[in-house]
């Protein structure tokens, strides 16, 4: 009986979600090129491309959903919510691989993830969001940021668009810059590192970007 319940309390490690938990304790951040299969991303960029051909994005707004404004001067990118209960197949999918990470980390680590937004971002050539902290003054629930690319193929470093994040050491502040690779995932502490994105040069910079909250 004793070693019928030790199984059921055991689970297996996964190797992405532990190099997660290791690069995040290490430096704050992650980066992870193999989180989703191409195929996903595929469908992914796909299902991102429908919606936003018929028209559904708006336009961003600086702020939390309380006190929200549009600012072009601070950023340009088009966004869609995710819902979850009432999303495609695909971002069903999408869905259960991200619960299934927030479950290995509030297991491992005792996070204390209860909740998560995402939405779809398109940003257009010559758009760009300013350096920021993805946090606000009234809302501090936000615990890990979450970017994940739908470029194509095709889209290489001279295309701009990179997520710039600002490492503090004891040195004095670094500057990393990280190209939207398609199928690339880039996970980091949402009260900690500043960062921003970059102008975009050519074509549009397709992604999922998100946020795992605690209460």
């Amino acid at each position: 009986m004793e070693t019928q319940l030790f199984e059921q309390l055991q689970f297996t490690e996964n190797t992405v979600y532990e190099k997660v938990i290791s690069d995040i304790l290490d430096k704050g951040y992650s980066i992870v090129d193999d989180f989703f299969d191409t195929s996903e991303i595929e469908e992914l960029r796909q299902s991102l491309k429908d919606v936003y051909e018929a028209d559904c994005f708006k336009k961003a707004a600086i702020g939390n959903r309380l006190n929200e404004e549009i600012d072009k001067s601070i950023r340009g990118d088009f966004i869609l919510w995710i819902n979850e209960a009432e999303g495609r197949a695909v971002e069903r999918r999408f869905f259960a691989k991200i619960n299934d990470l927030v479950a290995y980390l509030n297991r491992t680590c005792f996070l204390g993830i209860l909740q998560k937004e995402f939405h779809y971002a398109v940003y257009p050539t010559g758009t760009f969001y300013k350096r920021h902290l993805d946090t606000f003054q009234n809302d501090d629930r936000r615990k890990l940021s979450m970017v994940c690319y739908l470029n194509d193929d095709s889209w290489v470093a001279s295309n701009g668009g990179e997520l710039t994040l600002y490492l503090p050491s004891e040195a004095g502040e670094t500057a990393l810059d990280i190209i939207p690779k398609p199928g690339r995932m880039v996970i980091f502490e949402s009260q900690v590192l500043e960062h921003e994105v970059k102008l975009v040069l050519v074509s549009e910079r397709l992604s999922i970007t998100g946020w795992l909250k605690t209460r």
